[in-house]
């Protein structure tokens, strides 16, 4: 069988000596741009052990820095998914209503939100909770933080949700109106559980932005959050760039941990999905034969 397909030819012996050459050189010169760095780190010290030394030994550090931080991470973090998670599908259900009175109202909300930096109406929001309502200053930033990542998140979450249901056959839903369901039923029984699947990873990838995007209200509403804390670990040992470091790394841990979960989940939803047609013996299918009682195409298979 030959090794060539329609979309991709197997390189030849030339053309992989010269792919060899090219990964060994990206590689040398990759290693010498991390040596380089690393050089140039050392010489202002800031590989020294003082500059690490707080996160290992000094206690205070995270209790009193990074896991206060940290917690008004996820708190804010996970207000924004529980609130956009349900907003998002429902103005993505909206738009594909049809009915005008309900999906252009909901395509202007998206629209419109969606096209605003969160940052500006995170802004906004502490401005306007500032006028026009009484909510405690300081508890003000994280109901800005909030409902800046809500809007902007819950308008893209809606065209997530909109382009997973409109990507599923048109045959799924003509199947569903011929046994008679409303276009409620359809939606919820038929067109989203089929589509939550192929819309978790866009989804998820989602998620990982509201994670980011906390840090938006600590750099300008004063929010502490995970990223808030280098400035105040800075001005205790003076290590800026090892307290960027350890915030990076619990970053990158935290969605790490999100999208993990995010792909067992997806892994369970599509094994659920196998095998749920009831599978028979031969014996027992002759005597349904026999009775009338097997289904069409489609129903009670033979083994």
């Amino acid at each position: 069988m030959s090794d060539l397909s329609v979309l991709y030819d197997a390189p030849g012996p030339r053309a992989r000596r010269r792919n060899v050459l090219i990964a060994v050189v990206f590689l040398v010169v990759l290693a010498a741009g991390a040596g380089w760095v690393l050089s140039v780190l050392e010489d202002n010290g800031e590989l020294d052990w003082d500059q690490w030394e707080p996160f290992f030994t000094n206690g205070n550090v995270w209790t009193t820095f990074i896991l206060p931080g940290l917690q008004n991470t996820l708190i804010a973090a996970g207000l924004s998914m529980l609130i956009a998670l349900p907003l998002g599908a429902a103005l993505g259900i909206g738009r594909l209503s049809d009915h005008a009175w309900v999906r252009i109202p909901a395509g202007t909300v998206v629209e419109f939100f969606r096209a605003i930096p969160v940052l500006l109406l995170m802004l906004f929001a502490n401005e306007a909770y500032a006028m026009w309502t009484d909510i405690d200053r300081d508890v003000r930033p994280l109901y800005a933080v909030v409902t800046g990542l809500v809007l902007y998140n819950a308008s893209v979450l809606a065209e997530v949700v909109r382009a997973g249901v409109l990507a599923l056959p048109r045959g799924q839903t003509d199947a569903a109106k011929a046994i008679g369901m409303r276009k409620g039923q359809i939606m919820l029984f038929v067109l989203l559980p089929q589509a939550v699947t192929a819309m978790l990873p866009a989804i998820v990838s989602q998620l990982v932005v509201i994670v980011k995007d906390t840090a938006l209200g600590g750099a300008m509403l004063g929010y502490s959050e995970l990223l808030d804390s280098v400035g105040l670990i800075d001005g205790n040992f003076a290590n800026l760039l090892a307290a960027f470091t350890v915030i990076a790394v619990i970053f990158i841990v935290l969605n790490f941990l999100l999208t993990s979960f995010a792909s067992w989940l997806e892994g369970r939803i599509r094994r659920g999905k196998r095998g749920t047609g009831a599978v028979l013996s031969t014996t027992v299918t002759d005597e349904l034969d026999a009775a009338g009682d097997v289904p069409g195409p489609g129903g009670l298979a033979k083994t």
